[in-house]
């Protein structure tokens, strides 16, 4: 695994008009340089973060593909992604950061549909058959599976339709109907219907193999999650006596890559079909010292508290949005000795890492891992240990020092000029500077640059350098 490249980007066609990835146009050192520095500064108060873990090739790595359906009049049904903030569907052939196969069948399908007499399903009208097309590939089994989300069940050209995609492409291992009439902005709906194979594919990671179904929640990145988990389990810390709870456990992943080295291990999952399929996981990877509980996390800890019961080592990967203080609450209680949090929401973790304070854990070590080139979002471990009573240090410190980090966090306003100067060729003033740092929600200067006498019209920073002071933004992390 490399921590940095210093290539530069290839051109995404569609840059302008998806919105899908924030850095298109900035090379993957720079990419990788902007999240160290954003996570120094949110995180760094907590513990020292460590050197971020990139990819050799960050191209081309999202195993799950999803594409919406829409209309167009002048070529008909199109696939692709949502513009951003908008419904409105962008038609894409090809993405930069999507797996290569998985492109390929989506654009197959969308041309099979008119020979098929297959209607998209229109959002304003409710008309439409076909909504979403998903397909999942196993990184390291090769098995695909393809899902056609659909308003209505009634398939008449189905086993037509499945064949002649089976007929390209063979490594096709599994078709499921997914049925979703509801007005959501859910992409799949609650039933599938198997047209062809098991339903699930296979995948591996760490030598371990896990049953992926329709609906299950997998890491899309599987080169970056081997080293996401071996991390978590590294953080963890385990000798082969320790009780662990995997809350938030899904399919069982982590788990069950730390079992053989636990004395047992207790899954939590609210989903009911991802503790199925976690249990099968285990059978499957023959690993006898787990048990899986579908039930809330948090009033599961809450009822092991009750009972008198303790727990070793906490391992905890939660939904975007964090935990919650009840759970944090209920985690603590436990009184485990180790707590690792897997992040995907910097944010959200800065404001749990806050919560755990008060509850006397403290972060020990901070990794982040690059699960997303080309987007804002990082991936991040984090091992808290409990503070105990006798468990101090003393440290003298300086108020003005203090206050010079303090300062030093943000870019001077030379700073962004020479980058602007440098990047894009361009000469940026500090008025035009404090005119988009006011539009991106960034303070300045109450009177900052304005014009001493009244009736004097303030010249409006252009379009291309409010995007190339935007850019510095993003560089220096401001925004």
């Amino acid at each position: 695994m490399k921590q940095e490249n210093s290539g530069q980007t290839a051109v995404c066609p569609y840059r302008k008009k998806c919105g899908g990835c924030d850095y298109q146009d900035v090379s993957y050192a720079q990419q990788l340089a902007f999240k160290q520095r954003y996570l120094d500064r949110l995180l760094g108060g907590f513990a020292p973060v460590k050197p971020i873990l990139g990819m050799d090739d960050p191209y081309h790595y999202r195993c799950k593909v999803h594409a919406v359906y829409g209309y167009s009049r002048r070529t008909g049904a199109i696939s692709g992604t949502y513009r951003k903030n908008t419904h409105n569907v962008v038609s894409i052939d090809r993405c930069l950061i999507d797996n290569e196969l998985a492109d390929e069948i989506i654009g197959t399908i969308t041309g099979m549909l008119k020979s098929f007499r297959i209607k998209v399903y229109d959002e304003d009208t409710g008309y439409g058959f076909l909504r979403h097309v998903m397909v999942r590939v196993g990184h390291n089994t090769g098995e695909v599976m393809v899902i056609l989300v659909a308003a209505d069940p009634v398939f008449p050209s189905k086993n037509n339709f499945v064949k002649t995609l089976l007929r390209k492409y063979p490594q096709i291992t599994t078709v499921v109907l997914n049925i979703n009439n509801a007005d959501t902005s859910m992409v799949l709906g609650p039933r599938n219907i198997v047209l062809y194979g098991k339903g699930y594919i296979v995948d591996q990671v760490c030598g371990c193999s896990f049953a992926i179904s329709p609906s299950s929640f997998y890491q899309v990145n599987p080169v970056q999650t081997e080293h996401l988990y071996r991390c978590a389990l590294d953080f963890a810390g385990l000798t082969g006596g320790e009780t662990v709870i995997d809350a938030y456990c899904g399919i069982g992943t982590m788990g069950i890559l730390a079992a053989p080295h636990a004395k047992s291990v207790i899954g939590v999952e609210l989903n009911k079909d991802a503790v199925r399929s976690a249990i099968g996981n285990a059978r499957h990877n023959h690993v006898s010292n787990i048990r899986f509980y579908h039930a809330d996390a948090t009033k599961f800890m809450q009822q092991m508290q009750q009972g008198g019961e303790k727990a070793d080592v906490i391992i905890m990967d939660p939904p975007r949005s964090g935990s919650t203080p009840e759970f944090i609450q209920a985690a603590t209680a436990l009184s485990p000795s180790r707590i690792v949090y897997v992040s995907c929401g910097p944010e959200s973790l800065e404001r749990d890492l806050r919560l755990f304070g008060k509850r006397k854990y403290h972060a020990v070590k901070i990794q982040p891992v690059d699960m997303f080139p080309f987007t804002k979002h990082v991936e991040t471990v984090v091992l808290l240990s409990q503070q105990k009573p006798d468990d101090h240090i003393e440290i003298d410190l300086d108020l003005d020092e203090l206050d010079a980090t303090s300062a030093e966090l943000k870019a001077t306003y030379q700073e962004i000029k020479d980058y602007v100067l440098k990047e894009f060729g361009l000469k940026v003033s500090s008025l035009y500077i404090s005119q988009v740092k006011r539009k991106c929600g960034i303070e300045v200067g109450e009177n900052y640059n304005l014009p001493k006498s009244e009736n004097v019209r303030v010249p409006q920073c252009p379009k291309e350098k409010e995007e190339a002071i935007k850019a510095a933004l993003k560089y220096f992390a401001m925004i």
